[in-house]
């Protein structure tokens, strides 16, 4: 743990004012998952991006189970902010355990969903994924395994319901 310790130590080094600013409203947009799930259900609206937001859904619904219902209850990881009281926060302090991270799980279960059926629209989610899941760490309240461990579930989590997804859709709709 001292390691990641080390990491978020670091981090604290290049704080700025702008920055401040910028890792506020990007973790902001990840709160509870909101962006991605209204992304996912407005790409279900129309029939060209329907697939798209069906898996997105499914993609960030396994995740939260597995994620926040099991894992964080599970494992009950102290959050680095919890720990060491002396940084001051940006942000309010989660009251929920750290591992995994729920921005994490989410941004990348949505963004690999997309990335998946649709590069144009992928890449640029998956980069704003990758800066959510960075703000975590930034704001002290994820050690980067947790950061780590939910970018994994996220993306294994997509993958599998796009796979399963290819693989149904051929068995019903040839």
């Amino acid at each position: 743990m001292k390691w990641e310790f080390d990491i978020l130590y670091a981090l604290q080094k290049i704080h700025q004012p702008v920055l401040d600013h910028i890792m506020t409203g990007l973790s902001t947009i990840g709160n509870a998952g909101i962006f991605w799930i209204v992304l996912g259900l407005a790409l279900c609206i129309p029939k060209k991006y329907r697939k798209i937001g069906i898996q997105m859904v499914i993609s960030m619904a396994i995740t939260f189970i597995i994620g926040n219902l099991i894992l964080k209850n599970l494992i009950a990881r102290e959050r680095p902010c919890w720990l060491d009281t002396q940084i001051a926060l940006l942000i309010k302090s989660p009251k929920d355990y750290s591992f995994p991270s729920g921005h994490s799980m989410n941004g990348f279960a949505a963004s690999i969903a997309l990335l998946c059926n649709d590069k144009k629209l992928g890449i640029p989610a998956v980069i704003l994924a990758s800066l959510i899941a960075f703000s975590r760490l930034y704001h002290f309240v994820h050690f980067p395994t947790d950061v780590m461990v939910g970018i994994l579930i996220g993306t294994t989590v997509a993958i599998l319901v796009h796979a399963g997804y290819l693989r149904g859709s051929r068995r019903h709709f040839s």
